[in-house]
């Protein structure tokens, strides 16, 4: 009896949305006037109404059987042209459905047409939602049935399996700024879990506080020789950029190398978003996958799961536009204010928002979705929308609060569809650093780190400074997703006989001398440039410099003359007087790393106010020392073991990487490392697996309909 009702009840659903969407294409025919339905025997209405519903029929056949094959054709073009791609598909697809009525004619122009198609999708998956929702029974059944379909098709076992780890990282949110977030309630699902089942617990960052170095030494355990986001090896001439796919494949290589381990997600693993593999064999959207061709990159695997519904592309493409529209509605009321700092928020960047906080996001959360569905063992995913709206926004600022409100949303989906996964999950969220806000150092002093230093080696000033590029990370994602190549600007390969190379890292400053070997010593810069260092250390934007001596090893400079050796000195003490506990052996611990440039420029922190000066056109900025960016956070379930002992401190990428390892092996057992012989992670996989298929959206699944 239960079967038979669950059949008709899936049969009245399926009638529902059929007779929605024959009226919907009958209102559409009459308010288009290049959209028709005419019936074999003239106008009368039951006979038009018999077309559209002969269309409608035909069209969501089309939809359910043709869809997915059309878009496997098309998975190997970028990502972004593939969600364009859809809307035009779409409106094909309705096309063969007009021809194939046979009680009467539909036409339709193919621009009316690919409008009629989406609309058409976005209502069907709309009702069926609503009805979904109204019928909680059919809903867990659908998704214990998708469960165990997947669960068989990866060979699990059929008894009960041992919890499984899902680590969501919310990319570039403080602990102060999520402490604030859950008291004023912008944040509920995460109130609600510190409330009860979960624990928050600080940690801090290396210097070098930026995702390049954070996510490598949480994913891979380890983070040395990454000084910052961007920087230049002598020996190559390259100039290594966090988020450039070449230099994260190399990064990840490394890395493996020298821990002899493939990463935390070897076992049964799935990276999601995320700018290195883990180790994972499932990845989507992760650059070091990008940076291969062909059939055997599976990076845009999520991609395809994701447009396999063409309701999801209609849902995101209208998330993307009211995103857009939010972005320059937010700019514009700023400028009007006159608000206080304030970077240029026009050209791509709308566009680069959107496509952080509405298309990664979706992709990213729906690829979560269907790995808990799997029953993957580990599963890791980065969701970067905060992170870019706060460079632009602020860290504090009310667009980026608004961001932080729909990502908690996100989170909730997740957890939702924990409870119809087909083992128990246990949910870390943590963050890989945070954003301290400030005005930019060529906003705040009228030139750039740049122009300070050609000024202090004599060198000639441009009347016009070059701007600075922004480190987001989502601006290289846009571009991979596009295939366009990356490589331009201050990225290029200097000259060996070329001026100071300088790079900028958020409040981190990064100077190298092209054609000399090792680092240069502050004898050797005062020969070259006497007037160098002076200028930098005693600029009023500037905090400390680090250069190494003859005499004394690493110094650090501090205006004033202000000259100790990094051996001598203690937090609180000379120039890193209010950066904070461990600003010393952060130092030190760069200091020993064998590409960190011949200077090393730390912006000015305001303990009083947080704030610090970015070197790029970042009013929210990390990647260097100084107040909450290196403060990110750690939420984990009180049924794990606490991350460190009480009254201990979580410091560093790596122990953090060693706390979420130690928790795998609590739920799991021990983890078998892999050997170096797959240094570059799952790109180097013999044999791919074929992606899973979309996630339902269904009831609370669907992403945040207005973006």
């Amino acid at each position: 009896m239960g079967r038979w009702r669950t059949t008709g009840r899936a049969l009245l659903r399926v009638a529902v949305v059929w007779v929605v969407s024959t009226l919907t294409m009958m209102l559409l025919a009459g308010l288009l006037p290049d959209f028709r339905l005419t019936s074999a025997d003239g106008a009368a209405l039951t006979r038009v109404a018999l077309t559209a519903a002969w269309g409608a029929g035909a069209f969501g056949l089309l939809s359910a059987l043709v869809w997915p094959l059309v878009v496997r054709a098309f998975l190997l073009v970028p990502a972004l042209v593939l969600g364009l791609l859809v809307f035009f598909l779409n409106g094909s697809l309705l096309l063969v459905a007009l021809h194939l009525i046979p009680t009467g004619q539909g036409t339709a122009n193919p621009e009316t047409a690919v409008i009629v198609a989406a609309v058409m999708s976005a209502v069907a998956s709309a009702t069926s939602t609503a009805l979904a929702v109204r019928d909680d029974d059919a809903y867990r059944h659908r998704l214990s049935r998708l469960a165990d379909r997947r669960r068989r098709r990866r060979g699990l076992a059929a008894g009960p399996l041992p919890p499984g780890l899902v680590f969501l990282q919310l990319d570039g949110v403080g602990e102060q700024v999520l402490r604030h977030a859950v008291a004023t309630g912008l944040m509920p699902t995460v109130a609600t879990w510190l409330m009860g089942t979960h624990r928050l617990t600080p940690w801090r960052t290396d210097w070098s506080s930026q995702t390049g170095a954070s996510q490598l030494g949480i994913l891979h355990g380890t983070t040395f020789d990454v000084p910052a986001f961007r920087w230049y090896e002598k020996e190559s001439g390259e100039v290594m950029v966090s988020n450039r796919p070449a230099s994260a494949v190399e990064l990840q290589r490394r890395a493996v190398e020298r821990t002899g381990d493939g990463g935390l997600l070897t076992v049964d693993g799935a990276s999601r978003g995320n700018l290195f593999s883990g180790g994972a064999e499932q990845v989507a959207l992760v650059l070091t996958a990008a940076a291969r061709r062909g059939r055997r990159n599976r990076s845009r695997a999520g991609y395809f799961a994701y447009f396999l519904d063409p309701a999801n592309a209609v849902r995101t493409a209208g998330s993307f536009v009211a995103e857009v529209g939010r972005e320059l509605t937010q700019s514009t009321r700023a400028r009007l204010r006159k608000e206080q700092p304030r970077v240029p928020r026009g050209g791509l960047y709308p566009f680069i928002r959107a496509f952080a906080t509405v298309v990664e996001r979706d992709v990213v959360v729906a690829a979560v979705l269907g790995d808990l569905l799997a029953g993957r063992t580990a599963v890791y995913a980065d969701l970067v929308a905060y992170d870019e709206v706060a460079h632009h926004s602020g860290p504090r600022g009310r667009d980026a609060e608004q961001v932080l409100r729909r990502l908690d949303r996100s989170l909730a989906l997740i957890a939702g569809a924990v409870r119809h996964a087909p083992r128990p999950y246990r949910i870390v969220l943590l963050s890989d650093h945070g954003q301290s806000p400030g005005e930019t150092f060529e906003s705040a002093f009228g030139l750039t780190l740049k122009d300070l230093v050609r000024a202090g080696c004599g060198l000639p000033v441009p009347r016009r400074a070059r701007r600075t590029r922004s480190g987001a990370e989502a601006r290289y994602a846009v571009r991979v997703a596009l295939h366009r190549p990356v490589g331009e600007g201050e990225e290029r390969r200097p000259e060996p006989t070329s001026d100071p190379v300088v790079l900028a890292s958020g409040n981190l400053g990064l100077i190298s001398f092209p054609g000399t070997e090792g680092r240069l010593t502050r004898e050797d810069i005062d020969r070259r440039h006497p007037a160098l260092l002076a200028t930098l250390a005693n600029h009023p934007g500037i905090g400390f410099l680090l250069v190494r001596s003859e005499e004394h090893g690493a110094v650090v400079l501090g205006p004033g003359g202000g000259e100790v050796p990094l051996s001598q000195l203690a937090d609180g003490e000379g120039p890193l007087k209010g950066f904070g506990p461990g600003a010393a052996d952060a130092v030190r611990r760069t200091d020993t790393f064998p590409h960190t440039a011949d200077i090393m420029v730390n912006s000015r922190y305001d303990p009083a106010t947080g704030e610090v000066h970015a070197f790029e056109e970042q009013i929210g900025s990390h990647g260097g020392l100084g107040g909450e960016q290196s403060r990110p956070f750690l939420i984990s379930p009180l049924d794990l073991t606490a991350p460190v002992p009480d009254g201990e401190d979580l410091i560093g990428a790596e122990q953090v990487h060693h706390v979420l390892r130690r928790w795998l092996c609590e739920g799991q057992g021990p983890q078998v490392p892999v050997g170096t012989d797959v240094l570059a992670g799952p790109e180097n996989s013999p044999s791919p697996r074929q992606a899973e298929g979309p996630f339902p959206v269904v009831g609370g699944a669907a992403q945040d309909k207005t973006g």
